[in-house]
């Protein structure tokens, strides 16, 4: 004997082998099409039938059940509840062959438009009002199918269908994976063997893999777009308040950095005292004075955190407007928080002479690296004959710069670590820092990578003075108890470096107390700073009770844990870019390039051109710093990978050479940011 029942929504036979009990008690020991040993009992079995041979009957059903018309189904059912039996009598009448009868219940099964299951091989009709919405829905769906299938053709020929162009960058970035033109393109790249991007660049829905790094970048940070919103910005009367009762400080203040610094935020300014002594003045661009905590444009800066760095570009943490108001360009003064310190005959800096107040800053010159710094060396700055742009005052600046490096020096001895060399310039270094020139050449975008060297006297000076006032606003915060976002290193591992928001030291700098503030335009961690800084010019002791964070806020805290995670997101993002035009950069002049690499450790060596990293198995056994010419060839933007073929291992590493480690073991991070104008 056969029987008929179901099982995971399947219609399936089996053969009996064996029966026990009666009635509604029995049940059958049995054997599937499959082979598989099953156990059913009566309430499971569909239907009972000894002939034809199972295999047969559901060869025979599966046929006929493709022919079975749905609606003339419904129509010959009751309006009641029904078995199997039942209808199969009305559709194919008295004489309903097994066969027939198994067609049926595989037709049932399928149709919960048409049918609903009311049990095991029990049905009831649905609803009219039910059906044509169903079939309306089928209908849609059928169509659907269609599209999608069009589309998906279209995609595996390299065609993005216009109907989907306005959707590209969302279907790509943020798509919706049960929507039918997802589904399309997940379908036309699983016969492509494509990844969707890849995919999308072909059929040009998306420029370049370019597009593709900075529309994923996006997705994550923008999601409504890097663009600032028109309408805000301060207003004019607002800003004319904040800066009336400023007093203009009697100072001539200049700020060195690159040519394309557009957010001047640091300048310097030497005044000369009696008997040889100068008071040296550190003026920090001063937003916060109009921008209050919680109003309109906190939300920006908070929301976006820091300005984003990358090769051709950046993200402003505020809008253009706010950037001009406040930087600290040449020609008129400007609304700064400025720390002043004296300096006596030797260049030695009296901390217990440290001002700071809020006012309007004469900016008498904008000084770029460009022009300025292959003029400035130490034989120079002492020559009188010499004649450059604040010549005396740099040399002022160079020579109490050495001195707070070398203090410095005594505290990371202090604190177990090798005292760092200062403003040498090693010629046999990989260089640390670079520009990046990306220029259009007859459509075709082409980079050019130029290395620049830190240590340089001016690249020092701008460190230690922004170092310097850091620290002292560090001091000032923890002195009178306010709270703030100090940077604090110490000890070893990942996690030695944090921001938090008591005071703390910092072992690799060799400073008690820091804390960033010297980049409000750049930087919410130093505009929240400054907001403290603002509070204690103003109110003196009082200023606990005044600051926008009293101590011991969570707000405060939150801010700190978000900075953190959203600095390492857009520094790894701007890592990326690097590593993309290095990769043009490679690949730009044809299909392979041979350069020279150093090891580094582990296999993976670096470019000494360029900041490119790249893992090369052969070196692993290498001394570290070993020289290698390579050939790197197969290029892939997308994956930013490239296949690298050495040509020659040169007989032994160059002792002298040293990598960016090697020379500053201090947190790079931190240094960097007071040396680098932008």
């Amino acid at each position: 004997m056969n029987l008929l029942y179901e099982e995971g929504g399947d219609i399936k036979i089996a053969t009996v082998q064996s029966a026990t009990g009666t009635g509604d008690a029995e049940s059958w020991q049995a054997t599937s099409l499959s082979g598989k040993k099953i156990k059913l009992k009566a309430k499971e079995v569909w239907l009972r039938f000894e002939k034809p041979e199972a295999q047969a009957a559901m060869d025979e059903a599966l046929v006929l059940s493709k022919d079975i018309d749905l609606q003339l189904l419904w129509d010959c059912a009751p309006e009641e509840e029904f078995g199997l039996v039942d209808v199969s009598l009305e559709y194919f009448g008295s004489q309903a062959t097994i066969p027939q009868q198994v067609a049926l219940a595989i037709a049932l099964q399928d149709a919960p438009v048409f049918f609903r299951r009311k049990g095991r091989g029990r049905f009831q009709r649905a609803p009219l009002e039910q059906l044509q919405a169903g079939l309306a829905a089928l209908e849609r769906k059928q169509k659907e199918l269609e599209q999608q299938s069009v589309w998906q053709q279209d995609l595996v020929a390299g065609i993005f269908p216009d109907t989907l162009k306005s959707s590209a960058k969302q279907l790509l970035f943020s798509p919706d994976k049960n929507s039918s033109a997802y589904k399309a393109l997940i379908a036309a790249c699983t016969e492509t063997g494509e990844s969707p991007a890849q995919l999308m660049i072909r059929c040009a829905a998306i420029e370049s893999p370019l597009a593709y790094h900075q529309g994923m970048f996006l997705k994550a940070h923008f999601p409504n777009g890097a663009a600032h919103h028109v309408n805000i910005g301060v207003d004019q009367a607002a800003y004319d308040a904040a800066i009336a009762e400023l007093p203009l400080a009697e100072v001539n203040a200049f700020s060195i950095d690159d040519s394309g610094t557009t957010e001047i935020d640091d300048a310097l300014s030497v005044t000369e005292l009696v008997e040889g002594s100068h008071r040296i003045g550190i003026h920090i661009a001063a937003p916060g004075l109009a921008i209050s905590k919680d109003d309109p444009l906190d939300q920006v800066a908070r929301n976006r955190m820091s300005t984003v760095y990358f090769p051709g570009n950046k993200i402003t943490m505020l809008p253009d407007s706010v950037i001009e108001q406040f930087s600290l360009d040449a020609g008129a003064p400007r609304p700064a928080l400025s720390i002043y310190v004296d300096l006596d005959a030797d260049g030695i800096v009296n901390r217990d002479t440290l001002q700071m107040r809020a006012e309007m800053v004469p900016m008498t010159a904008n000084l770029r690296l460009e022009d300025v710094e292959h003029l400035v060396s130490e034989e120079s700055l002492l020559d009188e004959g010499v004649s450059y742009p604040y010549r005396k005052e740099l040399a002022i600046l160079w020579r109490a710069a050495k001195l707070l490096h070398a203090g410095r020096q005594e505290k990371r001895i202090l604190n177990g670590l090798r005292a760092e060399q200062l403003g040498v310039i090693d010629p046999n270094a990989l260089a640390r820092d670079f520009h990046f020139q990306i220029q259009d050449v007859d459509g075709v975008q082409r980079v050019e990578i130029i290395p620049r060297q830190r240590g340089s006297i001016l690249d020092t000076i701008v460190a230690e003075w922004m170092i310097f006032c850091n620290s002292a606003s560090g001091k000032l915060l923890a002195d009178h108890g306010l709270p703030g976002l100090f940077r604090t290193q110490k000890g070893w591992g990942p996690l030695r470096t944090r921001m938090q928001t008591t005071p703390g030291p910092h072992e690799g700098l060799g400073l008690d107390y820091y804390a960033w503030c010297t980049s409000p335009l750049r930087r919410y961690s130093d505009l929240v700073n400054q907001w403290q800084l603002i509070a204690l010019a103003k109110h003196g002791v009082t200023a606990k009770m005044m600051a926008p964070f009293p101590p011991r806020d969570a707000t405060l805290m939150g801010i700190a844990a978000d900075f953190e995670s959203c600095y390492q997101a857009y520094g790894e993002f701007q890592d990326r870019l690097e590593k993309y035009w290095c990769l043009r950069w490679i690949a730009q002049d044809g299909d392979s390039k041979n350069v020279y690499v150093r090891h580094l450790k582990e296999g993976m060596s670096r470019v000494e051109l360029v900041p490119l990293h790249l893992p090369i198995p052969e070196l692993a056994s290498h001394p570290r710093m070993t020289r290698a010419e390579v050939a790197v060839a197969d290029v892939d933007l997308l994956q930013l990978s490239a296949a690298v073929r050495v040509l020659e291992i040169e007989a032994k590493a160059e002792p002298e050479v040293k990598t960016v480690e090697e020379l500053t073991d201090a947190l790079p991070e931190d240094a960097e940011e007071d040396a680098s104008p932008d």
